[in-house]
């Protein structure tokens, strides 16, 4: 599976959000965008996750045409920056969600999906907590539930919208870690979205730096010629 962004644009009212963007991220790879606040970040993962419409462009999935999908049809896993959880249901019930609704046909048993979401909650360290409401939760195990629901649909690809901006620096690390190995292992391309060039250089394999809607800056993490220090002031 591969995500390619074929010169979009997206315009709201006289402002233009995104301004004729191209990237590619192949299979296995995670690709963090960063930029200042109004550089087009956010905007470009919402066209890419089908909740918003580009004025212009294209988005494939693995060389198929996505554009006219919804987001519900697009397999996505989106982790948003303030967790979105369902706050009248528990742990369990929020990552089984996405499960739960899927059409007869191609929805998991009820043994099935036990299994599954018992498995990411462990993954995520939150097995002990599974009967508990959002409401009773930490901010850091907020976000590792966001993050198992995203996961507990088998997504296609996975895109992530600052999850870790609110967490403490040892729950970030360990987040951190956690969806790198994720993502390795299934082998997904993936997008973050962070003002921070610290997350980019221990997640990302490649770097892609936005500015007024442009992409003005695209590197491996690794290039020898990225300079992190700059990369964090172009951030800010």
């Amino acid at each position: 599976m591969s995500i390619e962004v074929r010169r979009v644009t997206k315009s709201f009212g006289s402002f233009r959000a995104v301004d004729d963007v191209s990237i590619t991220v192949p299979t296995g790879e995670l690709v963090a965008l960063l930029g200042p606040s109004g550089s087009g970040k956010t905007s470009l993962l919402r066209i890419i996750a089908g909740l918003e419409h580009a004025d212009a462009g294209q988005i494939f999935f693995e060389g198929e045409d996505a554009t006219v999908r919804g987001a519900r049809d697009r397999g996505v896993g989106f982790v948003f920056q303030h967790y979105a959880l369902f706050r009248h249901m528990s742990v369990f019930e929020n990552v089984a969600f996405g499960l739960r609704v899927r059409p007869t046909g191609s929805r998991p048993s009820r043994g099935e999906i036990q299994d599954r979401v018992m498995g990411l909650l462990k993954l995520v360290q939150l097995d002990w907590l599974a009967g508990r409401l959002p409401s009773e939760l930490s901010g850091g195990q907020r976000q590792r539930v966001a993050l198992a629901r995203a996961l507990a649909v088998q997504p296609r690809v996975l895109l992530l919208d600052e999850p870790f901006s609110a967490l403490d620096a040892g729950c970030k690390k360990e987040l951190l870690t956690e969806v790198g190995q994720w993502s390795a292992r299934e082998a997904l391309p993936a997008i973050l979205v962070t003002h921070h060039a610290d997350e980019a250089s221990v997640l990302g394999d490649r770097v892609v730096l936005l500015e007024k809607g442009h992409v003005i800056r695209e590197a491996e993490i690794d290039d020898p010629t990225l300079s992190l220090p700059k990369i964090r002031a172009a951030s800010r």
